[in-house]
């Protein structure tokens, strides 16, 4: 999954970075609101963590322009303000949550895993069976038959990008997208080292390379 966050504290976007890449997820950082709107406008973000209090153009007019033009992806505000009004006017804008600083980390990450939850409740299960497989999207476990499958992060965030398309062929800029943060300019064969990886863990039948085009999670 890829987020952006757009937070003009830069010691606190960066410590939201680290501990969101660790957990899984690419993640693009930003600090201006005119940056902010034009990144998420562009699309390919599966959630926004957007501050309210921006330089350029505040979090409520980057929201209500992204909805204004049809963008559906979640996002959760953060704000150092306190009150109802508050939150009314964010949500209002359409905004998904809204958490107040200061927060904990462990409630930002369960914010945003809900809300990506939520986003996928109509076309993906949070149980992803491809064969033998069960892929936990929620509690990030994979079961191999009746043997649960111990994986990185990173690792398992390949994985999913295949499973969500089980069936057909993912290609390998799709999983860079994805997986990689925006700023990723290293080797784009980092991705077969994990495809690599993968077989070794759930067997060299699991994952089909189509030649030319990408890969392919097969049901074994």
């Amino acid at each position: 999954m890829r987020l952006l966050i757009v937070e003009d504290e830069k010691r606190l976007a960066m410590s939201l970075a680290r501990g969101l890449t660790a957990e899984g997820f690419a993640v693009d950082v930003v600090h201006d609101g005119l940056e902010g709107l034009h990144r998420a406008s562009e699309g390919g973000y599966d959630l926004v963590i957007l501050d309210i209090m921006l330089p350029g153009m505040n979090g409520y007019r980057v929201c209500s322009n992204l909805r204004a033009a049809g963008h559906e992806v979640p996002i959760l505000m953060l704000t150092a303000k306190d009150g109802e009004y508050d939150e009314a006017e964010g949500l209002d804008t359409g905004a998904d949550d809204y958490l107040t600083k200061p927060f904990s980390y462990v409630v930002l990450v369960a914010r945003v895993r809900a809300l990506l939850r939520r986003r996928g409740a109509g076309t993906a299960a949070p149980v992803l069976t491809v064969g033998s497989l069960r892929i936990d999207t929620a509690a990030r476990r994979v079961i191999r038959g009746e043997d649960e499958v111990t994986l990185t992060a990173k690792e398992f965030a390949v994985l999913e990008q295949l499973a969500l398309r089980a069936g057909q062929v993912v290609s390998k800029a799709e999983i860079l997208e994805h997986v990689w943060d925006f700023a990723y300019d290293g080797d784009p064969n980092i991705v077969e080292v994990y495809i690599s990886t993968l077989r070794r863990k759930l067997g060299a039948a699991a994952i089909r390379t189509v030649r030319g085009a990408g890969y392919r999670l097969e049901a074994t």
